[in-house]
C-alpha cells in the first residue's frame, strides 16, 4: 500500500425516488495498493457505495474521484473509467452461449481493440493462475458457482483494472465453494491490487483487509484496521453488529 489515493469518495448522497438516503455523506479514501473492506447489515448501503463506484448508480450529490477524475453514471468519460474499475458481482453475469475463454476474451477485443490472439494468451494466463485453465473451451453450465465466479473475477481482470470491486461474491456458493474464490481474492491481495470489498464473511474479512468501514444507516460508523474491529469496536453498534456471528450455547 501507498500514500497515492486512487480512488476517493467525498461526501456522497444517493437516495432513490421515495426513499430517504441510501447513503448519507459518505467520504472515503481508497490508497493504491489498499485492500478495504466493507461491512454492515442487509441494507446498509454497502452494495449501492460500490455501484455509485463504478457509474453504475447515479448519486444526488458529493463527488466521486478515480485519479481526479470524477465518476458519473452518465459522464462523457465513463466508458474509459470503467475499463479501470473492474467489478465483480454476486451473480456471475457469464454470457451462456460463449465459451469461457470467449466470455474472457470479449471485452479486450471489443472494447480495448486488443488483438485476438493476445487477449486469448492473456485469458489463458489468468485462467491457469486460478487453476481453471483446463475449462477454458467450456460453457457456463458445465461449471460449478465457484468455478463460475473465478471466472468473473479472471474477466474482470483481463481488463487490467486499477481497483477491483467485489460485491458479495461468495453469497450465492454453497459453503465448500466459498473457500476456493476467496483464496483467490488472497492472492490478489498479496499481489498489491487495490480492492474494495463487500462481504459478510467475517474470517475472510479479518485476514484480507487493510482496513476495516463498517456502514450502518448510510453513515460511516467505524473505520479501523481489523484487529482493532474485531476485538476492540468502539461503538455500540459495531459490536451488535459482530455479535451476530458468534453463538454461545444457551444454559
Amino acid at each position: 500500500m501507498t500514500d497515492e489515493i486512487l480512488l476517493s469518495v467525498k461526501d456522497l448522497v444517493k437516495s432513490y425516488e421515495g426513499t430517504s438516503e441510501v447513503l448519507n455523506g459518505i467520504s472515503l479514501d481508497i490508497h493504491k495498493g489498499e485492500v478495504v473492506v466493507v461491512l454492515g447489515p442487509s441494507g446498509c448501503g454497502k452494495s449501492t457505495l460500490l455501484r455509485c463506484m463504478n457509474g453504475l448508480e447515479e448519486y444526488q450529490s458529493g463527488s466521486i474521484t478515480l485519479d481526479g477524475e470524477k465518476i458519473t453514471k452518465n459522464g462523457a468519460n465513463m466508458t474509459a473509467l470503467r475499463q479501470r474499475i473492474g467489478m465483480v458481482f454476486q451473480s456471475y453475469e457469464l454470457f451462456p452461449h460463449l465459451t469461457i475463454q470467449d466470455n474472457i476474451t470479449l471485452a479486450p477485443v471489443q472494447v480495448q481493440k486488443v488483438p485476438k490472439e493476445q487477449a486469448q494468451a492473456e485469458a489463458e494466463r489468468l485462467l491457469e493462475r486460478v487453476g481453471l485453465l483446463d475449462k477454458r473451451t467450456a460453457y457456463p453450465r458445465q461449471l460449478s458457482g465457484g468455478q463460475k465466479q473465478r471466472v468473473a473475477i479472471v474477466r474482470a481482470l483481463a481488463m487490467h483494472p486499477e481497483v477491483m470491486l467485489f460485491d458479495e461474491v461468495t453469497a450465492a456458493l454453497d459453503p465448500e465453494m466459498v473457500r476456493e474464490v476467496l483464496d483467490v481474492m488472497l492472492t490478489l491481495a498479496e499481489q498489491g491490487m487495490t480492492m474494495v470489498i463487500v462481504t459478510h464473511e467475517m474470517n475472510f474479512a479479518r485476514a484480507v483487509a487493510d482496513r476495516i468501514v463498517f456502514i450502518d444507516g448510510g453513515v460511516i460508523v467505524e473505520e479501523t484496521d481489523p484487529e482493532t474491529f474485531f476485538e476492540h469496536p468502539s461503538t455500540e453498534r459495531a459490536k451488535q453488529f459482530l455479535k451476530t456471528f458468534t453463538f454461545e450455547k444457551k444454559a
